[in-house]
């Protein structure tokens, strides 16, 4: 793996919004910016027809016009473009493989135009075993050239925290030099319901408590390694995706994480970070984790 930032670039308002994002990873990891172009055959056939060649002479033109617009945003940057012909989604996670990071448009225009279509970049989240980041095409609140303000969100399955979860949302934070939310939402068992009566808030006391405790118990070996991070804690009953998509509203990035699976079917992303992608307004990043 090469220490990298890649982009997903078709020239759309979404891949250029990743772009630019991108960018300012790269400049703030200190790594060399990659912005990689996939055309496929299909594409061709949906929109007007274009064999290999008239396609990667319109990428490479794209490319290059993107490449020279970021020398001129961020100077020093290194980059490096790439057009390849080849399936959108198996290029997207070779690529994802090499890297630090991979960066997409949240949305995509479809045809030739947009392979970063929603299929796509769900179906990319839901293979790489890399950390990937889903952007806008519109800047957060406070975003200016040096970048967006806000803090960095975390949600965090307290009962099984993934390690790689934190250290993202950690190393984030202190690389921004913001403060970190960690947000941690339960809700009581089912078989737990009104009809308790009394005993209902004593109950929900408990597991309140437990959730605590199971949060400060994930955070503890974290905020030993990154003490100059400043971190707010929340623990509440409620529904975790509401809650993160509130959270977010002037956020600098929402991180959440994703279960690695090795079934081929059923849902691999998870209906929580499945809610917090499409409606999340500030940039997301999908973090895998066992």
């Amino acid at each position: 793996m090469s220490r990298t930032v890649t982009v997903g670039f078709d020239g759309s308002r979404e891949s250029l919004a990743a772009m630019d994002w991108a960018a300012r990873e790269a400049v703030c990891r200190a790594v060399p910016l990659r912005l990689l172009q996939v055309w496929s055959k299909d594409d061709g056939r949906r929109s007007r027809p274009a064999d290999p060649a008239t396609a990667r002479g319109w990428g490479e033109r794209a490319l290059g016009t993107a490449e020279r617009r970021l020398r001129r945003r961020h100077r020093g940057l290194l980059t490096e473009a790439l057009w390849v012909c080849g399936d959108p989604v198996e290029e997207l996670c070779a690529a994802a493989d090499e890297a630090d990071l991979l960066v997409l448009g949240s949305r995509g225009l479809g045809g030739l135009a947009g392979f970063l279509a929603g299929s796509v970049s769900l179906a990319v989240l839901a293979r790489t075993r890399r950390p990937a980041v889903l952007v806008r095409p519109h800047d957060p609140p406070g975003a200016g050239q040096d970048g967006p303000a806000g803090e960095v969100v975390v949600g965090l399955d307290a009962s099984a925290p993934g390690d790689e979860v934190l250290a993202f949302g950690f190393a984030a934070a202190d690389r921004y030099g913001c403060g970190l939310r960690v947000l941690h939402t339960w809700a009581l068992p089912a078989l737990y319901g009104a009809e308790m009566g009394a005993a209902l808030q004593l109950i929900s006391a408990e597991v309140a408590q437990d959730a605590r405790r199971a949060l400060d118990e994930a955070l503890a070996p974290w905020l030993e390694k990154y003490p100059g991070v400043s971190v707010v804690r929340e623990c509440r009953r409620g529904r975790p995706a509401q809650d993160l998509v509130e959270a977010s509203r002037g956020a600098r990035l929402v991180v959440v994480g994703r279960r690695n699976r090795r079934a081929r079917i059923g849902p691999h992303i998870g209906t929580v970070t499945h809610a917090v992608i499409h409606h999340c307004p500030a940039p997301v990043a999908v973090v895998p984790h066992d």
